[in-house]
């Protein structure tokens, strides 16, 4: 399990979320349309993530961050990516499908 930030680099907004499958997850935001929190406000960069043993320690995780401040949650991901870099730019999204494509037959 994941607990993840997707940041608009220039104006510092954020999602916090948690998904047991990092890449789908990001493929699935890069890709938002505007009906959609990401998709609207164009968060698009995942820039923090960590790795849990059990959903319940995400769930958490996120929960807690999600109250954090601004600049705490700031400082947490300049720990890890102190140039704000896309975590996500090299992955191969070759295989993945919009939520759109994938629910089009429901």
């Amino acid at each position: 399990m994941y607990t993840y930030i997707m940041a608009h680099i220039e104006n510092r907004l954020f999602y916090v979320g948690v998904t047991n499958n990092i890449k789908q997850r990001t493929f699935d935001h890069k890709n938002a349309t505007y009906e959609t929190h990401t998709g609207r406000y164009n968060i698009k960069q995942l820039v923090w993530f960590e790795v849990h043993s059990s959903p319940m320690d995400a769930i958490r995780r996120e929960k807690t961050i999600k109250k954090w401040k601004r600049e705490w949650k700031i400082n947490l991901i300049e720990l890890m990516n102190p140039y704000w870099v896309d975590l996500a730019a090299d992955w191969d999204f070759t295989n993945y499908i919009t939520n759109k494509e994938r629910f089009k037959d429901l």
